[in-house]
């Protein structure tokens, strides 16, 4: 099922996040199989997220690393993008990645996001786009991809972007991040239920989990 921009896509996106899609460009969608629920769309209430010993140890780890806040996206990071593609989803259908897959993938018209960096002192190693809305259930954000420096196995990097996010979303007065989708038989995408609470979006409500 797609949304186009057409309709409006900026004023229903918040309502749409709250029943399970996601957004990819200037498209808003949700995966549609009626025989398989495996993509369950995962959020976290940022004021009831409590971090675990291994999450307090890799911010302790990457304590030397240095976190900003950009409003546009910067010229740097499309050579980033393109590393992490071709190095970490290599199996994926972005690869290979090309700057007109990026710009089309990450810009919208209608879509506000902010852009969350981290630094090993001057050098860019990862990036969170994140996108911002609001509605009469409170303001939230969405956790729309992250890239970052392959050269940094070490440091967690995909983790440490989220909690990252959440640090700044409880500075920023947000209710719920959304990390998009989880799928349990994929290695790459089921980390997300290491940021407890959570809810997930099962058949049409969302459900708590704290594990």
């Amino acid at each position: 099922m797609l949304v186009e921009p057409e309709t409006n896509a900026k004023t229903y996106y918040p309502t749409l996040l709250e029943n399970g899609f996601r957004r990819s460009g200037d498209q808003v969608y949700r995966p549609h199989c009626e025989t398989c629920q495996a993509c369950q769309s995962l959020r976290v209430s940022v004021k009831n997220f409590t971090k675990s010993r291994s999450q307090k140890r890799l911010i302790n780890k990457n304590k030397a690393l240095t976190v900003k806040m950009a409003k546009k996206a910067g010229e740097q990071y499309f050579e980033l993008y393109q590393r992490y593609i071709n190095q970490i989803h290599s199996d994926g259908p972005m690869f290979p990645t090309s700057k007109a897959q990026y710009d089309d993938f990450i810009n919208s018209q209608w879509n506000d996001a902010v852009f969350i960096e981290i630094y090993d002192q001057a050098k860019l190693i990862a990036v969170s786009i994140t996108d911002q809305m609001t509605s009469p259930k409170g303001k939230m954000w969405s956790a729309f991809y992250c890239f970052y420096d392959p050269d940094y196995p070490a440091n967690s990097l995909g983790k440490f972007a989220v909690l990252s996010q959440l640090k700044l979303a409880i500075e920023h007065n947000i209710d719920d991040l959304y990390l998009g989708y989880y799928i349990e038989s994929c290695q790459k995408m089921n980390y997300k239920t290491q940021f407890n609470p959570h809810q997930r979006f099962i058949d049409g409500e969302w459900k708590n989990f704290n594990r």
